[in-house]
């Protein structure tokens, strides 16, 4: 294990999801089904919604943090859309080691199944050639209010990576029940962030689920709140069509 002091910084990164080229006005008439078609991966309803809203980086961000210990200026994420390379280390030498592999699941599923070791089995190898070219940018928080909730918790503390990660759970499943629509996930976790602002300490494991349970059941009160967008959108298509 390399000593934490040797790293300059962690990058992460992410496809960008199916919206990375809208607007934020243009992502707010996007539907479910729009939302589920990840350009790179299969995966669950859950995750590729939180891969579009780029949560699922943002809650990366966080993991990396309490799972190596590193401060918060340390860990950073960057699009990628071509998802080859899944993470980087920059140490303080100007030199970098980065993780790549091809576009398929069972890849990091099979180390974890067989870890320490690796599995033998006929994964696709990676062909540099073929790739000719890896894109980065920056991500962009005004498009991504998501992630920006997320990169703010990562700073603060432990409690409120419990409420931004319970209440983005609850708000994703409203959004996959068509009770919100596509913007108002990061809205809903926002105010979740809010009214919880004040909480109390959680030191046993106890109290953590405690305060999952807690923002999840007064989730109810700020869904209400948005489910008349829900329906004036729904008499507006009808309308049109």
């Amino acid at each position: 294990m390399r000593s934490a002091e040797v790293i300059k910084d962690v990058v992460l990164t992410a496809s960008g999801g199916p919206f990375r080229q809208m607007s934020r006005e243009q992502m707010r008439s996007v539907n479910l089904q729009q939302a589920l078609k990840h350009p790179n991966w299969k995966m669950g309803p859950k995750v590729t919604i939180d891969s579009a809203t780029l949560m699922n980086k943002g809650l990366e961000l966080i993991e990396a943090k309490w799972l190596f210990g590193l401060p918060a200026e340390k860990i950073k994420a960057v699009i990628h859309p071509q998802s080859v390379v899944h993470g980087l280390v920059n140490f303080v030498d100007g030199s970098c080691i980065a993780h790549m592999g091809s576009t398929d699941m069972r890849i990091p599923i099979s180390y974890a199944l067989d870890y320490p070791e690796r599995m033998t089995w006929q994964a696709e190898t990676l062909d540099l050639v073929k790739l000719s070219r890896l894109d980065f940018y920056e991500i962009d928080l005004d498009r991504f209010p998501c992630f920006k909730l997320a990169k703010t918790v990562l700073s603060s503390t432990p409690e409120h990576a419990v409420i931004l990660n319970a209440a983005n759970e609850v708000a994703v499943a409203a959004f996959l029940h068509d009770q919100l629509v596509y913007s108002e996930i990061a809205e809903v976790v926002d105010r979740a962030l809010n009214r919880f602002s004040a909480v109390a300490v959680t030191k046993t494991l106890d109290d953590v689920i405690g305060l999952d349970c807690e923002v999840r059941n007064q989730m109810s009160e700020l869904k209400k709140d948005f489910q008349d967008t829900v329906k004036g959108i729904k008499i507006a298509v009808e309308t049109d069509t």
